[in-house]
């Protein structure tokens, strides 16, 4: 069974859908069969990848609320290697539409069974709030993936994630873990990045990647165009660090592909 990792933070505007996205096209790009999953009703990460939300008919939508077939919403995407669920505006009453369920913070987790199989890596794209769609995020990953912007108050609202990945931990999931901390929106000739990726790196410690992302235009231009930034500019440093990223976690999970021939290289 592949890796599930969550990308999640309440906080919006931390470079979250851009590392879902270009994480899983650089995980696909190294030859790992990757899945993503876009479970934000804003659906980003589906448009980000080329594909129009409007003319999805099955997306996770009607997999976690209309009990479709998790196999009829998956998508293939321009990139091989990925492929994509994707989400839709009528997600936003998903949550109002589950509260009834039975085990309602185990749909998703239910849903994915079979089909995780298939993968080495399955990325969900989180909404940017702690809400029954991330907790059943959470409930059906390995691990999550914290996104904190080199910004002034980088640190505010991560106390609140931590403490809900902690309840997770308690009463859904005990084998979540912290996949690590990403830095994004970096600028090393500005002394705030400097100072906030210090200060990121005391609070984590060893759990922050030594991948950072750095601001690029190309990297924000990307999703306007459909396209994951391997594919709109492999040359930028966007690209590149995002590639470093999935070298980085590739690694940290050797383990589980210790049969890898792009491993063995």
């Amino acid at each position: 069974m592949g890796k599930i990792i969550s990308i999640a933070n309440q906080k919006g505007g931390v470079g979250k859908t851009t590392t879902a996205v270009n994480l899983a096209a650089s995980l696909a790009a190294i030859e790992h069969p990757t899945l993503i999953i876009d479970i934000d009703p804003q659906s980003n990460s589906t448009s980000g990848l080329g594909i129009e939300s409007k003319t999805v008919s099955n997306s996770v939508y009607e997999v976690m609320v209309g009990g479709v077939d998790v196999n009829d919403s998956i998508r293939e995407t321009e990139l091989p290697y990925l492929d994509l669920i994707p989400s839709h505006i009528n997600l936003v009453g998903a949550e109002i539409e589950m509260v009834d369920r039975n085990e309602r913070e185990r749909i998703l987790s239910k849903a994915i069974e079979g089909v995780a199989d298939k993968y080495d890596f399955v990325i969900i794209d989180c909404p940017p709030s702690l809400g029954l769609l991330t907790i059943n995020a959470l409930t059906a990953s390995d691990s999550v993936l914290i996104p904190v912007q080199c910004e002034y108050f980088a640190l505010e609202g991560l106390g609140q994630l931590l403490n809900t990945i902690k309840i997770v931990r308690q009463h859904l999931n005990p084998e979540l873990e912290i996949e690590g901390v990403l830095l994004t929106m970096y600028d090393n000739r500005t002394r705030l990045s400097n100072q906030v990726a210090d200060e990121v790196k005391r609070y984590f410690d060893d759990r922050v990647f030594s991948s950072v992302i750095s601001r690029n235009v190309r990297l924000a231009e990307a999703p306007s165009f459909g396209k994951p930034a391997i594919l709109y500019d492999a040359t930028s440093v966007g690209a590149k660090n995002y590639l470093a990223l999935g070298r980085e976690i590739i690694q940290r999970n050797k383990k589980m592909f210790k049969n890898s021939p792009v491993l063995s290289k």
